[in-house]
């Protein structure tokens, strides 16, 4: 049985752990990050993950730290107007269009959107050129026992690990929140998401397009050219049943449906990958640390993929812990750390889970009347100029 020393434990590979494993290695602190599940890199894989995230300024911040965002850079698609439209009529088309354009509020674009899958193929690569991190995929944790100076994790291969601190980034599952013994409250809406990629005739021109009608938004977010065409990536959000009918439905019939459910905004889409599936939650933990342990990102909070807000949250929480990591670094883990970590995060983490939880409901409406209110909500929002302006400061992470 093999013991290892490290300064932080990361446990979870997903993008979250990669990032924090790039941030903390960067910042010199020794690393080790385990993931059962070796992460797909490759675009043609079945497994791959087909979502896209937008990364709104904010997160650059926390990318150029852990040197990431030169890697990124160059296959991202800034994405300068956010547009919200009404087809909450009896018809599938447009009836009411909104652009929130990021030069209102800053000289920059609201993000840049990028494929998880490439994501993680950069961060991959960016762990290999820190000597200071051990990237172990294949290997996840099972067990958790801390002390008031250290914490000792037991791995799936056998071996063990003390850490001055344990980062949780293994997912809405997180088996170290619960060796930790830290409660959620979830929240289940009866929807389930499909993602993938689709090429179009007509160009995106940056622009992010979220499309509300019954059962949940159809989403369409630039991506650079795929073989030539106009592509975005695109999260469609239904009721459960529905949504897995669509996932095994034939390529010909989910075409017209989904080109019928954009309102044909961009021409008929063309499905450019594979499809995936997940069931939409909003879950939140009870508190983001416990003894020697701090959670991030799905471990700590889940949110539906409204407004690109959740790997957002996830890149703040480990942008905090990264700073009050630097701030004392002797107090690596410490009650003290980890207590001004939950204090930090907690409150803007709880605001923006009840506005997505809000927003979502009201995209779930079913009976005209309520469609139609929401279609005058989205007006009068608009019609604001300081709301607007508000609502789009919070959306690039502003509080």
């Amino acid at each position: 049985m093999t013991d290892l020393t490290c300064d932080i434990l990361i446990s979870g590979g997903g993008i979250a752990g990669l990032t924090a494993a790039a941030a903390f290695g960067t910042a010199g602190f020794d690393v080790i990050c385990v993931d059962p599940s070796p992460p797909i890199t490759d675009r043609a894989d079945l497994k791959a993950d087909m979502r896209s995230t937008a990364m709104l300024q904010p997160a650059r911040e926390v990318l150029t730290a852990a040197g990431l965002w030169d890697r990124l850079a160059p296959h991202a698609s800034p994405l300068q107007v956010m547009r919200i439209v009404d087809a909450g009529g009896p018809e599938p088309q447009a009836r009411m269009t909104k652009d929130f354009n990021a030069s209102d509020v800053s000289d920059l674009p609201f993000g840049w959107n990028l494929p998880n899958w490439l994501l993680r193929r950069e961060m991959v690569e960016r762990l290999t050129e820190l000597p200071n991190v051990d990237f172990r995929p294949g290997t996840g944790t099972k067990s958790l026992f801390t002390r008031e100076n250290e914490a000792r994790v037991g791995l799936t291969d056998g071996s063990r690990v003390r850490a001055k601190l344990v980062v949780a980034a293994d997912g809405r599952a997180s088996r170290m929140r619960e060796a930790a013994g830290i409660p959620v409250s979830t929240t289940r809406y009866g929807q389930k998401a499909l993602a993938f990629a689709v090429k179009h005739p007509i160009p995106h021109e940056n622009v992010s397009t979220e499309i509300h009608r019954t059962g949940g938004p159809f989403t369409l977010v630039p991506l650079p050219d795929h073989e030539g065409m106009p592509s975005s990536a695109v999260v469609w959000m239904d009721d459960g049943p529905v949504s897995q009918q669509r996932f095994h439905s034939e390529v010909e019939r989910f075409e017209e449906e989904m080109s019928e459910r954009s309102c044909y905004l961009f021409g008929p889409l063309s499905l450019a990958s594979h499809r995936t599936i997940w069931p939409i939650i909003t879950q939140k933990a009870d508190r983001l640390s416990g003894e020697r342990l701090a959670l991030i990102a799905e471990a700590a909070h889940v949110v539906p993929p409204i407004g690109a807000q959740g790997l957002n949250m996830s890149l703040a929480d480990t942008s905090t812990l990264l700073a009050l990591a630097q701030e004392r670094p002797e107090g690596l883990g410490d009650r003290k750390m980890l207590d001004a970590y939950h204090k930090a995060r907690d409150n803007d983490i709880a605001l923006r889970v009840r506005g997505i939880d809000l927003l979502n409901r009201a995209s779930q409406v079913h009976t005209p009347a309520l469609r139609d209110a929401r279609a005058m909500g989205l007006n009068a929002l608009y019609a604001l100029g300081p709301v607007r302006r508000t609502l789009m400061q919070m959306g690039l992470g502003v509080r």
